[in-house]
């Protein structure tokens, strides 16, 4: 059974709105996605790190 996803709260490098990142507690140690910004739409870049049991989530511009 996989553990269920992980919520960050994080602000948007963009709109600078607090929102909510879904990440899954289980996967590679490094991981980078894009995902929209579900407030002004624009496309972040996710960095998730994972380190036994601590997962770290930041949001960087996808212009940077």
């Amino acid at each position: 059974m996989q553990p269920f996803a992980e919520a960050a709260v994080l602000q948007c490098p963009y709109c600078g709105e607090q929102v909510e990142v879904d990440v899954d507690p289980i996967g590679a140690t490094h991981e980078r996605y894009i995902e929209d910004c579900p407030v002004c739409c624009r496309p972040w870049t996710v960095h998730v790190a994972r380190a036994e049991e601590a997962v770290g989530v930041t949001l960087g511009r996808e212009d940077d």
